[in-house]
């Protein structure tokens, strides 16, 4: 079962702690066109929800970046979590062949 996800480029030239302060959670996704990354920003409530869902680098995620028409399957890679307030600081997801 693949979760959908949703998610919009990362503003050029944005302070990702801005951004968590705003609300998103900064994101990348890998492999998607060779080395390419994308760097994202996904709402930081969609993130909360989607982390008690998901088993890392296991659960299929369909993902969404409607700025770059572009869909495909990723796996979560990689979660980061801020040490003192145990909230979710970074993401990562990879695309694998299917994407």
């Amino acid at each position: 079962m693949a979760i959908t996800l949703e998610s919009k480029t990362r503003p050029e030239g944005s302070k990702p702690r801005a951004l968590r302060r705003s609300g998103l959670i900064p994101a990348n996704l890998y492999g998607h066109n060779g080395i390419e990354s994308i760097s994202l920003v996904l709402d930081a409530k969609v993130v909360e929800r989607l982390l008690k869902q998901v088993i890392p680098n296991k659960t299929e995620v369909e993902l969404s970046i409607a700025e770059l028409e572009w869909t495909g399957t990723t796996v979560l890679r990689e979660v980061q979590i801020h040490p003192a307030k145990g909230t979710p600081y970074h993401i990562s997801f990879f695309a694998g062949a299917k994407g």
